[in-house]
């Protein structure tokens, strides 16, 4: 786990512009953008076409994007329904930032593996990892009740559901559960990410403040950027319970932040793509 703000890669900015505006983007059917459309919205954040080629082709590869044909018969990607499927478990994380409310409980996701599938324990173990579980203890991994469905559904997708069983309890000792949650996750290291999000972001979002009317594309560009920067660290820190977290997260500061840039940029850079999207290569 980095502590420090982690750079935007030209893939992980196409999965955010994806999760921002390729689902139906600027209020169009859902279908493959042009890709000469995407070199020139990558390229505002600073993207140059050869690395949205060879990104787009990787994603392609994962079976993330897939290729198509515009309404106009150009060359084009589209979200494959797997990535779609991604995509709308993460609004509800990412955008929603659901908070443990007293009472919900705990997730535990407890695994076995065969030696002979070793290989599947390790993508087993990263995936819970990437979608917020703390460890427990040796093959049992913990979280906020909430990520239930969106666990299924990551397990399935990857075809590990057949190795895990999910419970769904309350902590009932022998530690105070504060002291427990602090054993099971690293919340200094989540600290100091919600602290380099905030040092990269917070100044934009005081820029923006005083600032009217809202330029489309530096709009985009400074959304595009903060959502890059935002959407991993709800899973990083999938939005545990107040009472047992230290006193000043700044989860909850980070979480403002975000939700104030996304209110104030999002549908201005929207009206950016739809430009692009008219223009065709723009």
């Amino acid at each position: 786990m980095t502590d420090h703000q982690p750079s935007h890669t030209p893939r992980s900015l196409i999965v955010s512009f994806y999760g921002a505006y390729g689902r139906g983007a600027a209020g169009r059917p859902a279908g493959p953008l042009p890709v000469a459309a995407l070199i020139r919205l990558l390229g505002a954040v600073g993207v140059d076409a050869p690395s949205v080629r060879s990104a787009v082709s990787r994603l392609k590869r994962r079976g993330l994007l897939t290729s198509g044909r515009t309404a106009d018969g150009a060359a084009g990607y589209g979200l494959s329904d797997a990535a779609r499927q991604l995509l709308d478990d993460g609004d509800r994380r990412i955008l929603g930032r659901p908070a443990t409310r007293p009472g919900r409980g705990w997730l535990l996701a407890v695994f076995s593996v065969p030696e002979e599938e070793r290989h599947k324990r390790h993508l087993l173990r990263s995936r819970l990892s990437r979608l917020g579980f703390g460890t427990a203890a040796p093959g049992v991994w913990i979280a906020p009740a909430h990520v239930h469905e969106e666990t299924r559904h990551t397990l399935d997708r990857l075809g590990l559901a057949p190795y895990v069983d999910l419970f769904h309890g309350r902590h009932l000792g022998f530690e105070p559960t504060a002291e427990a949650v602090a054993r099971w996750w690293d919340l200094d290291a989540l600290a100091r990410r919600h602290h380099a999000f905030l040092e990269a972001h917070e100044p934009v979002l005081r820029r923006w403040a005083r600032r009217r009317p809202t330029p489309p594309e530096e709009a985009y560009r400074d959304y595009l950027l903060a959502l890059d920067s935002w959407r991993r660290l709800p899973y990083a820190d999938p939005g545990l319970p107040a009472a047992v977290l230290p006193t000043g997260w700044p989860g909850v500061r980070s979480a403002r932040v975000f939700t104030a840039l996304h209110r104030r940029l999002r549908d201005a850079g929207e009206t950016f793509v739809a430009g692009v999207l008219d223009r065709g290569v723009g």
